[in-house]
C-alpha cells in the first residue's frame, strides 16, 4: 500500500510513522509549511525544529521526505476564514477548518491522491461497516480529537489513516522513548498551529486594530469598565476582561454597538443553555448506520461542542434548513461560529457536525 504520512515534527506524528514502519510500510513523509510568513520570512515559528526532526525521521527509517507548503492557502482560506469570523463577533475553529482545508483537502488535491492512504497523528479511528467507513473515537478519551474531524467528508475519512488511534497518549510517549525519537519528550503544540509563539491577540490586532468599548453587566446593564473590542474576547471567557471582584465571564456581545457583557460569579446562569442550533451540517459518510433526519424527526445522540473528553447526551431534531440539538444538561458557553459535533449514544462514532448559531 502506497502511504503519505502527514508529519508535524511532534510526537504523535513521529510515532505514527514508526508503527507503519513497523507494520512493513514504507510511507513517503510530507512536512506541509503554513507558519506565520511575511517579507522577511517565518515569524517566531518553530517550523526550522519541526523540519529538523521530520528529515531525522526520513533518515532514520529510510523514508522518502518532502517538504511541501500550502502557505497560501492556508491563509487565503483558514485564516480568512479565522479573521472574518472574529470580525462578525463569532467564535472561529480554525483547526477543524485546518483538518477539512488543508490536511485532507489541498494537500489531497496536489500530492495525496497519488497514494492509497493519507497518515495522521491524530487521536482517532476508522470502522469499516459493510463498504462504508466511519470515523470512530480513540482509545485515549481525552486526547480523541473526533471533534477537529468532525467537518472532513466520505471520501476524506475512506482515505485515511491513524496509527496511534488504538494508544492511550502514554504509551505513544513509551514508544517514543524505546525507539529513541528526537520528538519523545517534546511537548504537545498548543493553541493555533499557524501562530507558532505569536499571541493570538496580538494576532488579532494586527488585522483589526483595537476600539475602545464599554463592559456591561448582563443582570444590571451597569457599566464596568472598558475594552479593547469585542473581537479580543468570546463567549465563556473569563481570563483576560481586566475586572475586579470577580470572577467575570462574557455572556454575550453587541457587535454593531461594540459593547461586552459579563456576569458575575462562577459558572453565572446567564452562560447556560439547552438548545443549540446548528446550520450546514455535515455527514461525514453517507448515511448507512446513521439515515439523514428528514423534517421534524428526532435522534438520540450524544454531541460536544467543544474539544473535551466528556460527551453530552441530548437528541437531535431537523427543522427548516438547522438541526437543533436539545441537551439533557444545561450547556456553559454556547459559542457562535464554534461546532456542533454529533456522535452515536454509544460513543463510538462521529456522526457530522454543524456550525452553532445564535438562538435569537
Amino acid at each position: 500500500m502506497n502511504i503519505a504520512a502527514l508529519v508535524s515534527g511532534g510526537v504523535d506524528s513521529s510515532v505514527a510513522v514508526h508503527l507503519l514502519k513497523e507494520q512493513g510500510y514504507n510511507p513517503t513523509i510530507f512536512y506541509i509549511k503554513i507558519g506565520m510568513e511575511d517579507e522577511h520570512g517565518y515569524i517566531d515559528c518553530p517550523a526550522e525544529d519541526d523540519m529538523t526532526i521530520v528529515k531525522w525521521l526520513g533518515k532514520h527509517y529510510g523514508l522518502k521526505v518532502e517538504m511541501v507548503s500550502l502557505h497560501k492557502e492556508y491563509w487565503d482560506n483558514v485564516v480568512a476564514y479565522t479573521i472574518e469570523n472574529v470580525k462578525r463577533g463569532l467564535t472561529p475553529n480554525p483547526d477543524m477548518m485546518c483538518n477539512k482545508l488543508i490536511k485532507f483537502g489541498y494537500f489531497d488535491q496536489k500530492w495525496g491522491h497519488d497514494f492509497d492512504k493519507i497518515a495522521t497523528g491524530h487521536y482517532a479511528t476508522t470502522t469499516e461497516v459493510g463498504d462504508k467507513t466511519y470515523l470512530s473515537t480513540s482509545a485515549d478519551k481525552v486526547k480523541d480529537q473526533t471533534y477537529f474531524l468532525g467537518q472532513i467528508n466520505n471520501m476524506q475519512i475512506s482515505r485515511s489513516m491513524f496509527p496511534i488511534g488504538h494508544l492511550p497518549k502514554s504509551e505513544v510517549r513509551r514508544i517514543a522513548v524505546e525507539a529513541k525519537l528526537p520528538s519523545a519528550t517534546r511537548k504537545d503544540s498548543q493553541g493555533i498551529c499557524f501562530l507558532g509563539k505569536v499571541h493570538y491577540n496580538d494576532f488579532i490586532k494586527s488585522y483589526l486594530g483595537e476600539k475602545k468599548g464599554k463592559i456591561v453587566s448582563f443582570e444590571t446593564g451597569k457599566v464596568l469598565g472598558e475594552h479593547n473590542g469585542f473581537w479580543f474576547h468570546t463567549i465563556g471567557q473569563r481570563r483576560g476582561i481586566g475586572l475586579s471582584g470577580g470572577p467575570w465571564f462574557v455572556v454575550k456581545k453587541d457587535i454593531d454597538e461594540n459593547v461586552v457583557y459579563v456576569s458575575q460569579g462562577y459558572d453565572p446562569e446567564a452562560q447556560y443553555g439547552n438548545v443549540i442550533n446548528l446550520k450546514g451540517f455535515n455527514y461525514i459518510t453517507d448515511p448507512y448506520m446513521f439515515a439523514p433526519l428528514e423534517l421534524g424527526e428526532k435522534m438520540d445522540c450524544k454531541f460536544k461542542i467543544r474539544h473535551t473528553p466528556d460527551f453530552m447526551g441530548g437528541t437531535i431534531e431537523k427543522i427548516g434548513d438547522i438541526y437543533r440539538i436539545r441537551a439533557e444538561k444545561k450547556q456553559q458557553g454556547i459559542a457562535a461560529g464554534q461546532f456542533g459535533v454529533i456522535y452515536d449514544v454509544d460513543e463510538r462514532f462521529c456522526i457530522g457536525s454543524g456550525e452553532i448559531i445564535c438562538n435569537e
